[in-house]
């Protein structure tokens, strides 16, 4: 009983540092998310935070404010729906495709 005790401890931590490591690699990557046929692009890094925001200078001959805004709205929202299929890959890696209840947060 101890045996097994003392490796799911090890293999725990062991889950632990993997990741550690891997929140240390998702905040270097860089996604990016588009809107309006690549008008607006939105960096994020893994962490969902913005990095850069750019915005073809052709947006801004007119005088329709809300639509630049609806763009930036959107590309943010394609950036972070591509971290989250990324954080979920690497998760997957991590985790060696062993389903986790809904709401298991590591670590522990």
């Amino acid at each position: 009983m101890m045996k097994n005790l003392g490796k799911m401890m090890k293999q725990a931590q062991e889950m632990q540092s993997k990741m550690a490591e891997m929140q240390a690699s998702l905040e270097e990557l860089e996604v990016t998310g588009t809107a309006g046929a690549g008008l607006v692009t939105v960096t994020l890094n893994g962490k969902s935070d913005v990095k850069s925001v750019k915005i073809d200078p052709s947006l801004f001959t007119g005088d329709d404010v809300e639509v630049v805004e609806d763009l930036i709205v959107a590309a943010c929202n394609d950036a972070k729906a591509k971290v989250e299929v990324r954080t979920q890959e690497e998760m997957q890696k991590l985790t060696g495709g062993l389903k986790l209840p809904e709401g298991f947060n590591l670590p522990f």
